[in-house]
Parts: C-alpha cells; sequence; structure tokens
C-alpha cells in the first residue's frame, strides 16, 4: 500500500471587525472566516492528508525545524504575510531569539520538500506590498521575480487563464481555457521557470526546481474573491490542485 501524501497548508483566515454607526451610538462586531474550504476539498479528494493552519495558528505553530517540516510532501502557503511566519509572538511580545521560519522553507526544498504559494492580498508582494516576501528568503526558492511595490492586478471585469505548456504535468488532462479570475498578483518567470499558464498576458502558474525540490508559485487565489464561484466550482477545479500539489511534492 503505497503512503498517504501529506500536505501543510497555512493561512487562508482572517478576522474583520466592523464599526456599525447609527445616528449618535455606534457598536463593533467581529467575525472570523476561512477560505480554504474548496482547496482543502480538492485535495482531500485526491487523497491527500491536509493539515490546515490557519493564520493565526502558523504564527505560533508553523514549525521551527526542516525535519518537521519533512514529514510532508508539500507546503503550501496561502494569503498570509511573511511578517505573520518572521514574527512568533515570543519572539515579537517577548525579544525571544528563534528560528527564522522563512529559512525552514527554503532548507527544506532544498534538500527535497516542495513549495506553492498561492496568490492573495497577503502573498507574494500584495496590497501595499505589505506580504513582503520580495526580500525574503523564499525569492531564493520560488521560480518567480517579484515587483518591488503593490502587485496586484485588479480585474473586476473578468479574465480568464489559458495554458501555456499543455505538456506540463500540472496542466495534463486539463482545458486549454479555463473560468475567469478576478485579480491576481504580477510577477515575471526567472530563467529556469516554467510558465504552465498565464493569465491577462502576465504568468499565472510558473514551476520550477530549486536545489532537490520543487516550487510553484500561482499568481492568483484559490478561493473568493479573486477565483470567484464559476472557478471554484469549475470541474477542472480539484484536478489543477491535485496535480500542482503532486508536482510540487515531487510525484
Amino acid at each position: 500500500m503505497s503512503k498517504k501524501r501529506r500536505v501543510l497548508i497555512a493561512g487562508e483566515s482572517w478576522t474583520v471587525h466592523s464599526i456599525h454607526q447609527k445616528g449618535f451610538d455606534s457598536f463593533t462586531t467581529t467575525e472570523y472566516a476561512e477560505g480554504v474550504r474548496w482547496l482543502r476539498e480538492a485535495l482531500e479528494a485526491g487523497g491527500w492528508d491536509v493539515t490546515y493552519q490557519p493564520a493565526h495558528v502558523a504564527a505560533r505553530d508553523f514549525p521551527f525545524e526542516v525535519a518537521a517540516l519533512a514529514k510532508f510532501d508539500c507546503v503550501l502557503l496561502s494569503d498570509i504575510g511573511s511578517n505573520t511566519l518572521l514574527l512568533h509572538p515570543d519572539t515579537f511580545v517577548r525579544s525571544k531569539v528563534l528560528p527564522n521560519r522563512l529559512d525552514v522553507i527554503r532548507d527544506y526544498v532544498k534538500a527535497g520538500g516542495g513549495l506553492v504559494m498561492v496568490g492573495g492580498y497577503m502573498t507574494f508582494q500584495g496590497i501595499d506590498a505589505k506580504a513582503r516576501y520580495r526580500d525574503t528568503s523564499l525569492a531564493e526558492v520560488l521560480p518567480i521575480q517579484m515587483l518591488a511595490g503593490d502587485d496586484r492586478v485588479e480585474r473586476p471585469d473578468g479574465v480568464a487563464p489559458r495554458v501555456k505548456n499543455a505538456r506540463h504535468a500540472i496542466a495534463a488532462g486539463l482545458p486549454r481555457d479555463w473560468p475567469s479570475l478576478l485579480g491576481y498578483n504580477r510577477f515575471a518567470a526567472r530563467k529556469g521557470g516554467t510558465v504552465v499558464a498565464s493569465v491577462g498576458g502576465d504568468p499565472l502558474i510558473v514551476a520550477g526546481g530549486f536545489g532537490k525540490g520543487r516550487a510553484v508559485a500561482f499568481a492568483s487565489d484559490c478561493g473568493p474573491h479573486w477565483a470567484p464561484p464559476p472557478f471554484v466550482e469549475w470541474d477542472g477545479y480539484a484536478k489543477l490542485w491535485q496535480q500542482i500539489a503532486a508536482w510540487a511534492g515531487g510525484k
């Protein structure tokens, strides 16, 4: 019996604080939400054992050692800024010296692990460049060149992805044209990186090797709002993410 593949997903969660002003009076409400459902269900349907760490959990519990990450075939970061992994609460609050977890991910991939970074407002550079991955060690790992500033491309009119390399394992069995997206992070493919699919004239999926491992950059989101219902409900959605994770994980 083959060993079940394991993936660690970090991110895809947020908290919204709202102020309700009603004339003279006001009150606040707080809502917690997760956007991982579609991705998680897609990978589980493909036989993956999924460990999920929402952003606030990953801040404390994301592994500090390559050996801990090596239990996973693939690590997937989605809409989680670099500060969440750099500034552990014990470092930020108590000034405790701890390992740089982005360096740990780099070393994990170099040793043979798989990394997938999924786009969003807190991925790559992100909104107002607050995700801040361009000058971290993950920039060495990803097969792309990130912009220096805010890298979002908002397309409320919708923009359809298109397969550029149909022979790549990530695109196997998928149609050339996919349902439209509502935005993405703009980046360029680095030398040695393979553009598997494009969107709006920019790369959507870039795959490449790093050391003994592999990394994939997916420029748009895995769920709303950039990935609207027609995309997450598309019959190719699960196959796409299963093949992204499988390729990154070396299968």
